[in-house]
């Protein structure tokens, strides 16, 4: 289970982004914003990296380990870009098997990064869900 936030803007030029090697899918720019952006509340995160689905980056923050990815339309013709940020919390095997310890829409991370994206005046349509 993901907590999904999505969101349209032109801030970042999916053009310009280092090619993902493995499927032409942007989030390279938007993850790098990000980075710097829970960096300075704290988070630590490695620099992005390519994925099948798009791009990702592990986090740390307040005890919590995660996987943030994002992804866009690479050949979009439009500057207002459809973004799409996934946060998957990882949780042990323990945690698994007995349902506990799920990320859910008030996890610090994900209220953070809505906080963050609802606050740019550079981005609309945001929108936070479950996905799978």
């Amino acid at each position: 289970m993901a907590q999904i936030v999505s969101f349209r803007t032109p801030k970042f030029d999916v053009r310009a982004e280092d090619p993902n090697s493995i499927n032409p899918i942007a989030g390279q720019s938007a993850l790098s914003w990000l980075r710097a952006e829970l960096g300075k509340a704290g988070y630590a995160a490695t620099e992005p990296d390519t994925e099948d689905w798009g791009w990702y980056i592990d986090v740390q923050g307040e005890g919590v380990s995660y996987l943030v990815g994002a992804s866009a339309d690479a050949d979009s013709s439009t500057p207002d870009v459809e973004w799409v940020i996934q946060v998957h919390k990882h949780r042990s095997l323990k945690d698994k098997l007995l349902g506990q310890n799920k990320i859910a829409a008030d996890d610090p991370l994900v209220v953070l990064i809505e906080r963050l994206v609802r606050a740019d005046p550079q981005f609309s349509d945001v929108s936070v869900e479950s996905g799978a």
